[in-house]
């Protein structure tokens, strides 16, 4: 009884994160630009909570990824496919966290913005650090959602609806494009998870 009882929790805290994750991630879209139009936006109070939202959103993507990596009825090399995407993602989190945490760090830190120019720059002059927290490697957070969003849709059509990998998409090059339109973009993931969110975790 314990178990089921665990396992149900589990479960209950999963299906959140598909709700929580993208919600985060359009409330640090939000109050970026509140900050941005205000003209006040790092170091200070705007920076501060826009960040703690977007390490939040990205830490809340873990159970998301977590929760679809073994979906129920897929077998053999489809598991296989799913669970790499799963663990791609996993990593881009990683790297995206390291970088929401940096900034955080930095904006705390850093008395005005040129100081937080200095300090952004002494980081990012370290051997590595570009590459792994900053370009190559956080895009494995998008494109292990987009991959794993799309393998789901063709192996579980009767709960993942097509049209999911289509916003996951659309999302994801809204962000690329300007990070104004991150609350828009958030927005579409959050819709294409929503119908995921029953039945996969587990």
């Amino acid at each position: 009884m314990q178990t089921t009882e665990l396992a149900n929790s589990q479960n209950g805290l999963t299906a959140r994160a598909f709700l929580a994750a993208p919600a985060l991630m359009a409330g640090y879209g939000v109050v970026r630009l509140i900050g941005r139009a205000m003209g006040d936006y790092g170091p200070g109070v705007w920076w501060s909570v826009a960040h703690l939202l977007f390490l939040a959103g990205v830490l809340a993507f873990v159970p998301v990824f977590l929760g679809l990596r073994l979906p129920a009825g897929v077998r053999g090399g489809r598991r296989a496919g799913v669970r790499l995407a799963a663990g791609i993602g996993l990593l881009g989190t990683a790297a995206v966290a390291v970088q929401a945490v940096i900034d955080l760090v930095v904006g705390f830190v850093a008395a005005d913005k040129q100081a937080m120019s200095d300090m952004f720059d002494k980081v990012q002059d370290v051997p590595g650090v570009m590459p792994v927290v900053y370009t190559v490697v956080p895009m494995l957070f998008w494109l292990g959602l987009l991959a794993l969003v799309t393998l789901l849709a063709f192996f579980r059509r009767g709960e993942v609806p097509g049209w999911s990998p289509l916003l996951v998409l659309a999302g994801v090059v809204m962000m690329a494009v300007n990070l104004d339109l991150l609350p828009a973009g958030a927005l579409c993931i959050g819709a294409a998870l929503f119908p995921m969110r029953r039945g996969l975790p587990g």
